[in-house]
């Protein structure tokens, strides 16, 4: 394949991509933007509340980054059997793990509440949100895993469908549950989490419809597993076998649990270990990395809490703005890293490494143009979401510094996304833990804190670690040390 045709393919699955994230973030921040409205202590409370609720998704992400990296190396490998047991397993453990995570997350809400220093006069809204959109959380996991499958054979286009769905339903419930229109209740925080929980159980329905549809229509063409789609949908099907098995045999229905057991024996008896132990190979290290960025903002978020609440609600304007700084190399990232990974599976690790700088400098220059952007208009942009002198000023000034943060942040996003795809899992998360907790945690609290520059002071750090991480990780990548760590 030329060039021409590889960029074409590569933007061809970004767009997708590009607005399914964006779409995924707009479902954060229309929360946001209506609680604005409402109130600014629900706006500090609820952005609390959707920090730990990500934290939690990067719970549920192990499995699905994991999932997605092996399948692009064994779809690309053309290693059909390993991908469809990939599938089977990532479907069963990310929903017995959705299920513990909400459980747990609705038994001890205000708890878990109370130890990230959620003030007295937040609890009751941070309380209720985080029941809510906490608990029913696992339908997420679910679809977490669907969309990352997905788009490990190339196929964007089903789970962007599926989020534009839901963001129209989050905007149409928080529209009718937070001010309480069309004859509904006002409900406030409460109607936000209710509407945000319910647009994502549609999410998962519709990204279920959407395969159970391609499989009747693969079948009608005959040989369903000759396709990736309908080896995903036969992996899926073989997986609700085995999740509803218990079901079945609770209400005897014996001729329905031998189906069931059938059908486990011919997927995955014996059980396929090895393909498990490399899913967490790769699952658990990107997860720790994603997941020890996210403790660390949390426990940042801590910090600023002591500051003032005004800080607090300053610090959730911002990040859920700046989240879209970012939109468009994530997005070029992760089309690129689908590619990467189907190269790596043909083990064409110069094609790979080719593409993936025209990648990063397409992330680059992107990012940088939409961070000057959000420098120069940031003020005006505050001002439509409040009147507060004190979040207006400081939030334009950490606009400005963020200009700079973006130069390191996306030389993270590229080389941490496609050291992942190449199987080069552990560095990047030995080198994000130490300077996250080093740097980002240290320096913020100094700054932020002993020093008195308060929520400036605690930007400045994240810019030195962003970039700091950038210089070591893009290092790794041109050094090509990732080369021979893949599964094929």
């Amino acid at each position: 394949m030329d060039n021409v045709s590889v960029k074409k393919n590569l933007y061809k699955l970004t767009m997708p991509i590009f607005i399914d994230i964006a779409l995924v973030m707009l479902l954060g921040a229309v929360d946001t933007v209506m609680l604005s409205r409402y109130s600014d202590d629900a706006v500090a409370a609820v952005g609390l509340d959707n920090q730990l609720i990500s934290f939690v998704f990067l719970v549920y992400q192990f499995v699905s980054m994991g999932a997605a990296i092996l399948c692009a190396q064994y779809f690309g490998a053309g290693y059909r059997t390993r991908f469809m047991q990939i599938v089977g397993i990532a479907v069963v453990v990310n929903t017995l793990l959705g299920l513990t995570v909400s459980c747990a997350l609705w038994l001890w809400a205000e708890p878990i509440l109370a130890a990230f220093g959620l003030r007295e006069a937040l609890m009751a809204d941070g309380v209720n949100y985080l029941r809510i959109a906490g608990s029913l959380s696992f339908f997420q996991a679910i679809s977490l895993t669907f969309s990352a499958v997905l788009r490990s054979t190339g196929k964007t286009i089903k789970p962007m469908t599926s989020t534009v769905v839901v963001n129209i339903l989050n905007i149409l419930g928080n529209y009718a549950l937070i001010f309480g229109h069309w004859g509904l209740p006002a409900m406030g925080v409460e109607g936000a989490a209710w509407a945000t929980a319910c647009s994502r159980i549609a999410s998962m329905v519709i990204l279920a419809c959407f395969m159970n549809g391609v499989w009747r229509t693969a079948e009608k063409r005959g040989g369903a597993t000759s396709t990736p789609r309908g080896i995903v949908l036969h992996t899926l099907r073989a997986s609700y076998f085995v999740i509803t098995l218990p079901f079945k045999i609770v209400f005897r229905s014996a001729s329905a649990a031998r189906s069931v057991w059938s059908s486990y024996r011919r997927y995955f008896s014996p059980f396929p270990w090895q393909e498990m132990k490399n899913l967490f190979h790769i699952g658990i290290p990107a997860m720790s990395e994603e997941m020890s960025y996210s403790l660390s903002q949390i426990v940042i978020t801590f910090f600023i809490n002591q500051i003032s609440t005004e800080a607090l609600t300053t610090k959730v304007y911002c990040t859920t703005t700046i989240t879209f700084v970012i939109l468009f190399s994530v997005s070029i990232v992760q089309g690129g890293d689908i590619i990467v990974g189907h190269y790596i599976g043909q083990l064409r690790n110069r094609a790979a490494y080719i593409l993936g700088n025209y990648v990063y400098r397409v992330a680059t220059i992107l990012t940088l143009i939409v961070a000057a952007i959000l420098a120069v208009g940031g003020h005006t942009l505050l001002t439509f979401l409040t009147d507060n002198e004190y979040i207006i000023a400081t939030g334009t000034w950490i606009f400005c510094i963020d200009f700079f943060l973006s130069y390191g942040r996306v030389k993270n996003i590229f080389a941490c996304g496609t050291l992942r795809a190449t199987g080069d899992a552990i560095y990047p998360v030995c080198v994000g833990v130490i300077c996250q907790w080093t740097v980002a945690v240290g320096v913020a609290w100094l700054l932020g804190i002993p020093c008195g520059f308060g929520l400036l002071g605690i930007w400045f750090a994240f810019c030195l670690d962003e970039n700091l991480r950038g210089i070591i990780l893009m290092r790794r990548w041109h050094s090509l040390k990732w080369q021979g760590k893949a599964f094929v």
